[in-house]
């Protein structure tokens, strides 16, 4: 009987404490959120601001950012839009797994393999006295293990790169992982990515670029044993600076129709 009571309370003493552990969890959860949100907000933030080449860990992130003007795009018109109103809670990612919010792709248009493709985007302008001196836009396509999320900033003339790179990606470290290596995302600076007919020329080579590489300016080096992901890159980029993506924004940006 004594046995019997012992097991008893055991298991009423283990319950107690497995529903208490719940609760403690659940709360803490609750009450992390908003902070993990802020965090969030403040990395993304930290991102615009490094790829355009203004960050300064000197300062702080939100005073920095108001410099930043940030719009909502319709991606099938090319035009600024009204449709959200509250873009910083906007999340244009998961903006893509919503049917109301995004268009499947067909298998030919998909190159970036992101499936839907959001209806409106949030880029990022960064005016001066002269008006337009840089603009932001978020890219994301699939590599060989993931799909790397990251952005292109552009300069005033809206085809010269003055920055690239990945915020979020899994590809393989010391390969396809390199495409965060401050090295080779060096390279993308200076380089153009339509052609002069308004095609998109920008290509990641299997190989190295020199002096002598034919329109070197619309290129650069490959990942050293990394083919999928390089092409992973150059994809995103034709699909996202493409018909399907900025294209028709871009235009309209560079007529004043935006």
């Amino acid at each position: 009987m004594a046995n019997q009571q012992t097991a008893k309370y055991t298991i009423v003493v283990t319950l107690i404490m497995c529903i208490v552990a719940s609760i403690l969890v659940a709360g803490s959860a609750v009450l992390l959120k908003p902070h993990q949100i802020a965090n969030k907000t403040q990395d993304f933030r930290k991102n615009v601001l490094s790829i355009a080449g203004i960050y300064n860990p000197d300062q702080p992130v939100d005073e920095q950012f108001k410099k930043i003007d940030v719009k909502l795009v319709d991606l099938e018109t090319g035009h600024f839009s009204d449709a959200i109103t509250d873009l910083d809670k906007f999340d244009q990612v998961a903006s893509a797994k919503k049917a109301e919010l995004s268009d499947k792709l067909s298998p030919e248009e998909d190159i970036a393999k992101i499936i839907r493709r959001e209806k409106y985007a949030k880029v990022f302008l960064v005016n001066d006295a002269n008006g337009l001196s840089k603009l932001i836009l978020p890219v994301r396509g699939y590599g060989l293990w993931s799909t790397m999320a990251g952005f292109i900033a552009l300069d005033k003339d809206l085809n010269t790169v003055l920055g690239f790179g990945f915020y979020d990606q899994k590809e393989t470290p010391g390969l396809g992982g390199e495409v965060d290596n401050p090295n080779w995302r060096a390279l993308w600076v200076g380089k153009k990515v339509y052609s002069e007919d308004g095609e998109v020329e920008i290509e990641v080579l299997k190989g190295h670029v020199d002096e002598g590489t034919p329109n070197a300016e619309y290129k650069v080096d490959g990942l050293s044993g990394a083919t999928l992901t390089s092409n992973g890159v150059e994809n995103l980029l034709h699909f996202w600076m493409g018909e399907n993506g900025y294209k028709p924004f871009i235009e309209n940006l560079k007529s004043g129709e935006a």
